[in-house]
């Protein structure tokens, strides 16, 4: 291996024997048994139909497939990929949480890993005596931790809770302890997982300039999973797409984030909201229906420029209870991921909205007096929230039609391939 790589991956598979090892609780060898019974695939049983992971119809079937790439020291790959794709595993093994069935793996240098919520903290500790732990597994002396320790409490906001366990921290609370523990000791390689999803979007945001510093100006390399295709671009020099526990391709961030919205749309076009798997956040609330609506209430397939419509928005309660200060959001994009417009309650109406606890389903309407959008085909994203937790997000949650309409009045419009987005003006001459 080169000098200026930091990571090399070969021939890397990964095989898990379900039902036995895979299965991770009894309801999963029990709907195990209950499918034998009634002669149900296992393909069907674990989701994994049309990739080609099973072998056969036996009890085994390969997480990770033939992965082979390489980072070079300094660099920031984005790992991307839809839910099941085999990204997590991947991150796993490099981070030898978990072994390879076959494959090598070359690494040089340390690595710190953010996978989940919780990673490498011990519950009976802590944060204070966590943050030591994490820096002896490193390597670390206690000075060095010690010249850290201000830095990571600052970072993390969790101060006044430094000497308490860590079982009594919040999801949010240990995501940032997590984070600043992993971006603060210095190793030679960063691994971040999706769990970022679960902070808040300052918090995120914070993140994503912490990794683009150690990368940029401490030339330490990190590997970034996530579905939010603005960060990944903002953030990283190259992407790997994974599909079905393989490399689909690598590259330009640029041209990897096209092809994974392609593969994400297949998806998302054809599901219920319900039913999509690729979404992010705790579920309390989840994104249940999505309907186009003109101004006589009927439900509509397409929109035309300058129409009078709204998005009817279903969600559901997972479990009624009272929730305070709700954020719900719709972000329309074009083609390429870019937003064109933001709907949300917050903005609109000023304020968050509150939840009753009795309720366990409830509609948003987004209304717009003018559609200000030229023809063409767009997408929306959904967005649910209060001020410290994500409760559901969806990409490409649907598909937004527009036909040409009179948008000025005058019965013409601006070419669509010089202008998406369209401003209610006058001229005077």
């Amino acid at each position: 291996m080169s000098d200026d790589i930091a990571i090399k991956v070969e021939g890397l598979y990964k095989q898990y024997r379900l039902g036995v090892i895979g299965a991770d609780t009894l309801k999963d060898d029990l709907k195990l048994a209950l499918a034998k019974l009634r002669g149900k695939s296992l393909a069907d049983v674990y989701d994994i139909q049309g990739n080609d992971r099973m072998v056969g119809d036996s009890e085994y079937v390969y997480a990770l497939q033939d992965v082979n790439f390489e980072v070079k020291k300094g660099e920031i790959l984005g790992i991307i990929g839809k839910n099941g794709a085999g990204k997590s595993t991947l991150l796993k093994i490099l981070s030898k949480v978990t072994g390879p069935t076959k494959g090598q793996i070359k690494v040089d240098g340390r690595i710190a890993s953010l996978l989940e919520v919780g990673t490498g903290f011990h519950p009976e500790l802590t944060g204070r005596e966590n943050i030591f732990l994490n820096g002896a597994i490193l390597g670390m002396k206690k000075p060095e931790i010690r010249k850290k320790l201000d830095e990571i409490v600052d970072f993390s906001g969790i101060g006044k809770y430094l000497d308490t366990p860590v079982k009594r921290y919040s999801s949010g609370m240990m995501v940032r302890l997590g984070f600043a523990v992993a971006a603060h000791l210095e190793p030679e390689i960063l691994i971040v997982d999706e769990v970022l999803a679960v902070g808040d979007a300052e918090f995120q945001k914070r993140c994503i300039g912490k990794m683009n510093d150690v990368s940029k100006n401490q030339g330490r390399t990190v590997l970034f999973v996530s579905h939010n295709m603005a960060s990944v671009m903002e953030l990283c020099d190259r992407g790997l797409l994974m599909q079905h526990g393989t490399v689909h391709s690598t590259g330009k961030v640029s041209d990897i984030i096209p092809a994974y919205l392609n593969v994400f749309r297949a998806e998302a076009l054809t599901s219920e909201l319900h039913t999509l798997k690729t979404r992010n956040g705790n579920g309390k609330i989840q994104f249940h229906r999505v309907q186009l609506m003109d101004q006589e209430n009927s439900v509509i397939d397409f929109v035309l420029s300058g129409q009078k419509m709204k998005f009817k928005v279903t969600l559901k309660v997972h479990k009624p209870q009272e929730f305070k200060q709700i954020h719900i959001s719709l972000r329309v994009v074009d083609s390429n991921d870019v937003t064109l417009f933001h709907l949300s309650n917050s903005v609109a109406n000023g304020k968050e909205v509150s939840i009753n606890k009795d309720t366990d389903e409830f509609d948003v309407e987004f209304h717009l007096d003018k559609l200000p959008l030229n023809s063409g085909k767009y997408h929306f994203h959904l967005f649910c929230s209060d001020l410290q937790e994500v409760y559901d997000e969806l990409n490409f949650a649907g598909e937004l039609n527009v036909e040409g309409g009179n948008f000025y009045k005058s019965g013409k419009l601006p070419p669509a391939s010089t202008s998406s987005f369209l401003v209610d003006y006058n001229v005077t001459i």
